[in-house]
């Protein structure tokens, strides 16, 4: 069993730290809000006062922060991560951000002498907490090989994306198309409402033909075709609209900096960024279809 630092116990983090707790490892976990500590120490997991005293020490050290900003000042500010861990730990970061930072930061790991990953995740905090998240991992073949069991505790499927940084271009491009597909799954269904046409109907026949996608047989934006979707329980989130608008901008940023034509995530992007300044950040992404609807 390894010594784990965790920062970031978040909505995301504190079930993926738990779930290492189940497994026996030592997890020593921080975070800025401190219930969120307490929370995580309820459950098992050491409580650690600060950044210094979750890392040091640690053979492995796991981060879930909300932004390129976060990651950054964490690992290469004062007193940050490479400043604290010793030659040789492995770092792995489950954030999501943009590629420039994740290489950036890993390049200045591997100058420190640590093994570094950026290894963001698909599943939503559902999957965070039943440990079936989806990890898209970037970074040395040898590090991937030394992380994996440690990930396929609290993830089902766990894939080598290729070099640094390649891990969070997977991500972004995944949610840049999951973004475009939970709109037009909203369109085909409201435009079925008006058409007279039962949703479950719609359900039944789309996602036995081309229009299938798992926006509509996994996270139906309509209630009643998938008894598990938000749209069952008034959009509480898995996925909040908020980190979607953030995921698409992340996508927009990275289309312009490679010269890539996004069109379609241009539009998914205004679109969710109206849904988010009209105070719905904190729904689920797919209460979208409230927006779209007019209601």
């Amino acid at each position: 069993m390894a010594t784990i630092g965790f920062i970031g116990l978040g909505n995301m983090g504190g079930p993926m730290a738990r779930n290492l707790v189940k497994a026996g490892h030592v997890v020593r976990g921080t975070d800025v809000a401190s219930q969120a500590v307490t929370v995580f120490a309820q459950a098992g997991g050491q409580a650690a006062a600060n950044v210094a005293a979750a890392v040091q020490g640690a053979e492995i050290v796991v981060t879930m922060l909300p932004a390129g900003s976060h990651v950054r000042e964490v690992y290469t500010g004062a007193g940050g991560v490479l400043a604290l861990c010793g030659k040789g730990t492995l770092l792995i970061d489950c954030s999501t951000i943009d590629v420039a930072t994740a290489r950036d930061v890993a390049a200045k790991a591997s100058e420190a002498g640590c093994e570094m990953l950026d290894a963001p995740v698909s599943g939503g905090t559902a999957g965070a907490e039943a440990g079936t998240l989806t990890f898209m991992v970037g970074g040395d073949a040898s590090a991937f090989a030394r992380a994996e069991p440690l990930l396929r505790v609290m993830g089902k499927n766990v894939l080598h994306a290729g070099d640094s940084g390649t891990g969070q271009a997977a991500k972004i491009c995944n949610n840049l198309m999951l973004g475009i597909q939970m709109i037009a799954t909203c369109e085909g269904f409201l435009l079925a409402e008006k058409l007279g046409l039962d949703a479950q109907k719609l359900f039944d026949i789309s996602s036995k033909s081309s229009g299938q996608s798992w926006s509509m047989t996994t996270y139906c934006p309509v209630p009643g075709p998938v008894p598990t979707s938000p749209a069952n329980r008034d959009y509480k989130p898995g996925f909040t609209a908020a980190m979607m608008l953030k995921d698409l901008k992340l996508a927009a940023d990275a289309a312009q900096s490679a010269g890539a034509v996004s069109p379609l995530g241009a539009l998914a992007q205004s679109l969710y960024g109206l849904y988010v300044a009209g105070g719905h950040g904190q729904a689920d992404f797919s209460g979208i279809i409230r927006m779209l609807a007019g209601r």
